[in-house]
C-alpha cells in the first residue's frame, strides 16, 4: 500500500485518484466553470463529517436541556443520553461505510492497540475527530446565538461544550471515564460479532450510547471520547460567546486520558478474553488498570474517613 500525506488524503486538485489511502474510499466529482476539482472521501474526510455530525447534535440537545429558554430547557438527563445515543446512531449512518465511524479518538486507538487498523492511520482518524469536533461545537454556538446571553450561568455554558464531574475527585473521575469507556470499546467488539438484520448496526450502537449515559453517566457526563470533550471544550476557549467563564482545564486531562485507557483495555481484554490472546500487553493494560482502581478505592476511603 502506498504511503500518502494527511493533505493528498483530504483533497486532490486536477490529479489522478490516489492509490490505498483508505478502505472503501469513495470519489464525488464536482464540476463548475473554475477549473475541475476532484473530492475524495477519504477516511480523514469522513472522520471530520461524523465527528461534526456527532457534537453538533450531541452538545446541541445539551443546549436546549441546559441553555435560558430554550423550548426544552430543564427538560432533564434521559433527552440528554437519548439525543447523545441518536447522534452517535446517525453519525454511522453518515460515515460508517467510508471510515468505518470510529467519531472517536478512543476508538481509533483501542482498534489500533489490536490490529484492526494499523498505527499509521491514527494520526488522520484523530485530527480529523478534532477537526469535525470543533466545527460541530462552533454550529452549536450559532445555532444558539441568542440564549448565551440571557443564560446567566457560566458553568451552565460551558456544559453545553464539555463535561465536567458531580464531585470533583480525581482518581474517581479518572475511573469512571475509564469504565465507561471500556464498556464501549468492549461491546463495540462482541456487538459486532452479532448478524443483525443489514442497517441496524448503528442504532444497536446508538442505544449502547443510551446504556452508558443512563447507567454511568451521572459522575462525569461519560465524556468516553477525547476529540466530543477537547475538541468543544477548545472552540468554548476561543469563542466570543457572551458571559462564559473559565474553560476549566485543570480538568481537561481526564476525558481524554480517562478514554484512551478505557478504550484500549475494552479491545485488548475483549481479545484476550473472547479470542484468548492474553499476550504481554494484555498482562500490562491489566496491571494499569488495576492500580488506577484501587488508587480511587484507597484515596476515597481515606477521605470519607476524614
Amino acid at each position: 500500500m502506498s504511503k500518502t500525506t494527511i493533505w493528498e488524503q483530504v483533497f486532490t486538485i486536477g490529479s489522478e485518484e490516489p492509490q490505498g489511502f483508505g478502505y472503501q474510499d469513495k470519489i464525488l466529482y464536482h464540476q463548475t466553470s473554475f477549473p475541475k476539482i476532484e473530492f475524495y472521501m477519504s477516511n480523514f474526510t469522513a472522520e471530520v463529517i461524523g465527528t461534526m455530525l456527532l457534537v453538533l447534535l450531541g452538545d446541541g440537545v445539551v443546549g436546549g436541556v441546559l441553555l435560558k429558554s430554550s423550548k426544552a430547557h430543564n427538560s432533564g438527563w434521559i433527552v440528554i443520553t437519548l439525543g447523545w445515543g441518536l447522534a452517535v446512531a446517525l453519525a454511522i449512518y453518515a460515515v460508517g461505510s467510508y471510515s468505518g465511524a470510529h467519531i472517536n479518538p478512543a476508538v481509533t486507538i483501542g482498534f489500533a492497540a489490536v490490529g484492526q487498523i494499523s498505527w499509521e492511520q491514527v494520526p488522520v482518524y484523530v485530527l480529523g475527530q478534532m477537526i469535525g469536533a470543533v466545527i460541530g461545537a462552533i454550529l452549536v454556538w450559532i445555532h444558539y446565538l441568542p440564549h448565551w446571553k440571557h443564560t446567566e450561568d457560566p458553568d451552565l455554558k460551558l456544559a453545553v461544550f464539555a463535561t465536567a464531574p458531580a464531585y470533583r475527585r480525581t482518581w474517581p473521575n479518572l475511573v469512571s471515564e475509564i469504565v465507561g469507556t471500556f464498556v464501549l470499546v468492549f461491546a463495540l467488539f462482541f456487538i459486532g460479532a452479532n448478524e443483525f438484520t443489514e442497517g441496524l448496526n448503528p442504532l444497536i450502537v446508538g442505544f449502547l450510547i443510551l446504556a452508558i449515559g443512563l447507567s454511568l453517566g451521572g459522575t462525569t457526563g461519560y465524556a468516553i471520547n477525547p476529540a466530543r470533550d477537547l475538541g468543544p471544550r477548545l472552540a468554548h476557549a476561543f469563542l466570543p460567546i457572551a458571559g462564559k467563564g473559565s474553560s476549566d482545564w485543570a480538568y481537561s486531562w481526564i476525558p481524554v486520558l480517562g478514554p484512551i485507557i478505557g478504550g484500549v483495555y475494552g479491545a485488548i481484554f475483549y481479545r484476550g478474553i473472547f479470542e484468548r490472546e492474553t499476550d504481554a500487553y494484555f498482562w500490562l493494560t491489566t496491571a494499569v488498570v488495576l492500580i488506577i482502581l484501587l488508587m480511587a478505592v484507597f484515596k476515597q476511603i481515606k477521605e470519607d474517613q476524614n
